[in-house]
């Protein structure tokens, strides 16, 4: 994959998009990263990136030139649509970044950020090259470069060979729409605090399903919107009711459901 950024701070990127699971997948060849100082695409002597607006009111606005100019040299024109190529703009009226989209995004061949400073950007650029717009959430920052870090740590995750283990992305928070279980590691007593039996079993299958659980009260208790609609295997309705018990909740488990469960004749469980 292959990434380019638009800003006029390329310095920023230059610690975190060479470290860690972002600096290893760069070492691979599975990515690149090429931050562009949209001050190199000025035409005047002052390398001026923006200007005050139209109609008045505080503040500067970044101008389309440097922006046009810029996207012509990496793309061509805005009508050389590419397969697997995505234009982004980091802006609040985008839609929320989710994992989904991080997922989404990882298929890409190449993207190129945008990322805006002071009132935003001329109007436009946004008509003329932008593909889709994302924001990272209801708040404000000084500008999109720190939003273009998020949204590439996250998508970096589901880079074929980027992580050491490949389980690790599907089984983090959010990958199936639930937040993550607990994690341990020894020693397996701490200051009076032991590590949850099952965990200690070896017990392959007692371990997946305590994780289950465990990933269902988590979500319940922190982010109950994300079990809202949600479709539940018979497997997972057995686990989310127990998870409910465990907290304290007045749940009843249908015997016909364990019975289902047992002799493994469900539709879900048949794959129909």
């Amino acid at each position: 994959m292959n990434i380019h950024i638009l800003t006029i701070f390329p310095e920023m990127f230059q610690g975190p998009m060479s470290s860690s699971i972002i600096g290893r997948a760069c070492q691979k060849g599975l990515l690149s990263i090429e931050p562009h100082n949209l001050r190199d695409y000025t035409k005047d002597k002052h390398r001026q990136v923006d200007d005050t607006p139209y109609g008045g009111g505080a503040g500067m606005v970044m101008k389309a030139e440097p922006f046009f100019e810029a996207l012509t040299e990496l793309t061509g024109s805005p009508k050389q649509k590419k397969v697997g190529r995505k234009i982004i703009m980091l802006t609040p009226q985008g839609a929320t970044f989710t994992q989904k989209k991080a997922q989404e995004l990882a298929t890409m061949s190449e993207i190129i950020f945008l990322c805006g400073r002071y009132e935003g950007i001329d109007e436009r650029v946004r008509q003329t090259w932008v593909d889709e717009e994302i924001s990272i959430g209801d708040y404000i920052l000084t500008g999109g470069e720190l939003a273009t870090m998020v949204i590439i740590d996250a998508l970096v995750r589901f880079l074929p060979g980027a992580l050491g283990d490949e389980m690790s992305a599907q089984e983090e928070s959010f990958s199936d729409g639930l937040l993550e279980y607990p994690q341990y590691t020894k020693p397996a007593t701490w200051q009076g605090m032991t590590v949850p039996a099952p965990l200690l079993s070896g017990h392959h299958e007692q371990i997946r399903k305590w994780r289950r659980k465990e990933a269902f009260k988590r979500t319940y208790q922190f982010r109950p919107e994300l079990l809202r609609g949600r479709s539940l295997s018979i497997e997972d309705q057995i686990l989310f009711a127990e998870a409910l018990q465990e907290l304290g909740m007045p749940v009843e488990i249908e015997k016909s459901s364990r019975k289902k469960k047992r002799k493994g004749r469900t539709k879900d469980d048949m794959g129909e």
